[in-house]
């Protein structure tokens, strides 16, 4: 046990120091300043039951304070809840952002739901205006009045072909608390916002719930068509886009929060396990390094720490105490972007292994075929 608590401290020096500093929350948007000409952007939302939540996304949406020719696209995917009717009813007093509802049918084959309707959003926006921009949000996404301002300001002051923002996820209930700062912490460690965000790294990500993306840079990259199978889909567009020569930041929103709720364990785990095999590329020897990997690096300290001292060798016992020290130390950060307690901190092993066994389930319920189940729909492996 010695050595494996010696392994995991290895380990966090590394994540410390060379992952990019993927613990810091300081990426925010880039400096800015307001454009010569604002140009023109489709707001396109892709909802799929979506009636829950529509009364506190859709009006911040409508409500844009922004100087250039702005219109929503909500394109209504198959919803069963009146979610169509229900956002013509929250735009029909008017004074905002003008509103199409439209429905694309069911998905072709080879296309998930979310990308047909984003399809069928950005063809209505070609035909309607040819926007510069497209910024493409979730329907649970509450954009503060500057929002839309600040990001293609952002846009054209650094050039940059694709701007994302991290929304801020809801943290009201206990289990929220436990594992939402936790699934954004880890996100930032798969792709550290730093190396995405440099010129010519490999790293590409983006957060779905908010992406600007330029139009020239979409068509050139082939999106969506050339993403049109992929599950975790803001990760697919951001590497397309560079892939094609474009450039793509990502950080952290202050403007830009998920009214979304997930009150219970049960609903936080379909949302883990309905892509993390999907990121794992659905292969078996990924996913076994992926757990031997989490328990090297998560588990391993507080067992190490704990066997040790039981053992009444402390010699022993300290090297899974600095690693856990560690741990704990880059966790700080992210639970004061959400406004949570330092002493929540060191449980993050015990969320870890949560996300170890959503993991696994979701490689599980794959197999079964039953695999990325969102709201009524399965995807397989493409």
């Amino acid at each position: 046990m010695e050595w494996i608590g010696a392994g995991s401290l290895l380990a966090w020096l590394w994540l410390l120091l060379g992952q990019g500093f993927f613990w810091r929350t300081d990426v925010r948007l880039p400096a800015r300043r307001d454009p010569e000409r604002w140009p023109s952007v489709a707001v396109v939302v892709p909802a799929r039951d979506e009636a829950a939540v529509l009364p506190a996304s859709l009006p911040t949406l409508l409500a844009q304070k922004y100087p250039g020719r702005a219109e929503v696209f909500l394109i209504d995917d198959g919803s069963t809840d009146g979610t169509g009717a229900l956002a013509r009813a929250l735009a029909a007093d008017g004074g905002g952002l003008p509103l199409t509802v439209a429905s694309p049918g069911e998905p072709e084959p080879g296309w998930t739901g979310k990308l047909w309707a984003v399809r069928h959003g950005i063809a209505l926006a070609r035909e309607r205006s040819a926007p510069e921009y497209l910024l493409l949000t979730d329907a649970d996404i509450d954009h503060e009045p500057d929002s839309l301002r600040e990001l293609v300001a952002a846009a054209r002051s650094a050039e940059l072909d694709l701007v994302s923002q991290m929304a801020r996820l809801r943290v009201a209930t206990s289990w929220e608390r436990l594992i939402v700062p936790a699934f954004v912490y880890f996100f930032g460690q798969l792709y550290p916002f730093r190396w995405v965000n440099r010129p010519g790294a490999r790293t590409a990500a983006a957060a779905g719930g908010c992406v600007l993306l330029r139009r020239e840079a979409a068509e050139r990259a082939g999106v969506p068509e050339a993403i049109r199978h992929a599950v975790i889909d803001d990760v697919a567009l951001a590497r397309a886009v560079k892939r094609s020569g474009g450039t793509v930041w990502l950080g952290l929103a202050d403007r830009v929060s998920s009214v979304r709720p997930y009150p219970g364990l049960a609903e936080l785990w379909r949302m883990v396990s309905r892509s993390a095999y999907a990121q794992l590329r659905h292969r078996p020897l990924v996913l076994l390094g992926t757990v031997l990997g989490l328990a090297l690096v998560y588990l391993a300290p507080p067992a190490a720490l704990m066997a040790g001292l039981a053992a009444g060798d402390p010699v022993a016992a300290a090297p899974g105490g600095a690693a856990w020290a560690v741990m704990c130390g880059t966790f700080l950060p992210m639970l004061r972007y959400y406004r949570q307690p330092s002493w929540a901190a060191p449980l993050l092993p015990f969320t870890a292994l949560l996300y170890l066994l959503m993991t696994v389930d979701s490689a599980v319920q794959h197999y079964r075929g039953r695999g990325a189940a969102w709201k009524g729909r399965t995807y397989g492996a493409p």
